[in-house]
């Protein structure tokens, strides 16, 4: 994928995943995203990567990290990563980055007054791992260097606003061409678990810009309408694509498109997108806190309540579904909505809903969580009640990705076809 217009006129569909922020939890998507790049290797061969496939890869924290993994280039300018050694990497690395305390009873007594006073004096972490690891595995890269388009988003403390790393906007402005490594330890600075990062960049003219910037899900930590939102803006850019794009729409888009609606008018009807937006995973269905005991809360208890820190469990789980509940909304009032597949698992109970207890058990655990999600039944969220509901007679989310895969296959082969002519 070269570029979001260059290539969708000589196809079909444009295509976009995204992934959910939710530190460890990155193992659960890690898990379906190898499961659906082994379906695309079955059609086209074993060196197919999910970069061949997308227009636009989007992701938020962790998931702004898996973004990076399946994008940046190695030495042959293939993917850094395959989908399948996502998860050996959060295994590897995330008992590191999140050290644990040890399991000695006697130390364990401590455990939350430890937890306590470094919630108190600083970050929980002191992120020199994840800054030594990022900055030995990317290197110098840059955003301009990715194999397809990415969407990454971070919050700039001292601007008080969104910044969102692109790479349409790494090619063409120079001082947002960061490296990806600045990149990444900037969408994952959580408050209260990371420090917050900041860096410069320069263009070749000798302009500078600074950069103060934590996580990118006090913004989206579901980046689904941001990887969408920035297709559009580079369509309304490339108008000349439009006429493409109408070819077998009705009069009615091309009404809309005449009076001024741009390429979005066809594009966001569902009928030219195919989205595939992955969670990682939370735990609403335990029903962890409640009125009661939240009204007795002061400051502390909002940022650390026995482990957990309720805020910003609660900012990450509205964020996520507010896009869902968009997007979803958007995708069935168009009646596209087989277009949209979002694959998330709100049934997270205990450590497994937490981001940072990254011990041998619950690793594991959560990498038995995205197996077993592999085989539930497919879920779409109930506009109503904001919960996932099965859907009855639509198979598994194994064989939604498998499916996905399919036509994500068919779609590369007609632009590779289009391509030779």
């Amino acid at each position: 994928m070269t570029g979001i217009c260059g290539d969708i006129k000589k196809g079909k569909m444009l295509t976009v995943l995204s992934i959910d922020g939710g530190g460890i939890r990155g193992i659960i998507p890690g898990t379906l995203l190898a499961f659906l790049e082994s379906k695309l290797q079955e059609l086209d061969g074993a060196e197919a990567r999910l970069a061949d496939y997308f227009d636009v890869i989007s992701g938020t924290s962790t998931g702004g990290l898996v973004t990076t993994m399946l994008t940046a280039p190695n030495k042959e300018n293939r993917p850094l990563f395959a989908a399948k050694d996502i998860n050996n990497f959060y295994l590897e690395h995330t008992p590191k980055i999140f050290p644990q305390n040890s399991s000695n009873d006697f130390l364990s007594i401590f455990k939350n007054i430890t937890n306590l006073i470094d919630t108190l004096t600083g970050p929980k972490y002191d992120g020199k791992y994840l800054h030594t690891l990022l900055n030995n595995l990317l290197g110098d890269l840059t955003l301009d260097q990715t194999l397809t388009n990415i969407v990454v988003p971070a919050f700039d403390i001292k601007l008080m606003q969104p910044v969102i790393f692109s790479t349409n906007d790494g090619k063409a402005k120079g001082c947002k061409n960061a490296r990806l490594a600045d990149i990444c330890l900037s969408t994952s600075a959580a408050p209260t678990y990371l420090p917050a990062h900041s860096f410069k960049t320069s263009d070749r003219k000798g302009n500078t810009r600074s950069f103060d910037l934590i996580d990118g899900a006090v913004a989206a930590n579901n980046p689904t309408m941001l990887a969408i939102s920035q297709m559009l803006r580079e369509m309304t850019k490339k108008k000349h694509s439009l006429g493409e794009l109408m070819k077998g729409e009705n009069d009615d888009d091309v009404v809309g498109a005449e009076h001024g609606a741009g390429a979005g008018a066809t594009t966001m009807d569902g009928k030219r997108m195919l989205v595939l937006s992955l969670g990682t995973g939370s735990a609403k269905r335990e029903e962890k806190y409640n009125a009661a005991k939240a009204s007795e809360w002061g400051l502390l208890s909002w940022i650390f309540d026995n482990g957990s820190t309720p805020i910003i469990d609660i900012f990450g789980d509205a964020s996520s579904d507010i896009v869902d509940l968009l997007v979803s909304t958007h995708f069935q009032s168009r009646h596209h909505r087989n277009n949209y597949l979002r694959i998330q698992d709100d049934t997270l109970v205990g450590d497994g809903s937490s981001v940072d207890i990254a011990t041998t058990e619950n690793l594991q655990r959560l990498v038995e969580i995205g197996n077993k999600l592999l085989e539930k039944p497919i879920s779409r969220v109930d506009l109503e009640t904001g919960k996932y509901q099965p859907i009855k007679g639509e198979g598994t989310n194994a064989q939604a990705l498998t499916h996905f895969a399919k036509l994500l296959s068919q779609e590369r082969k007609l632009r590779l076809s289009s391509n030779k002519k």
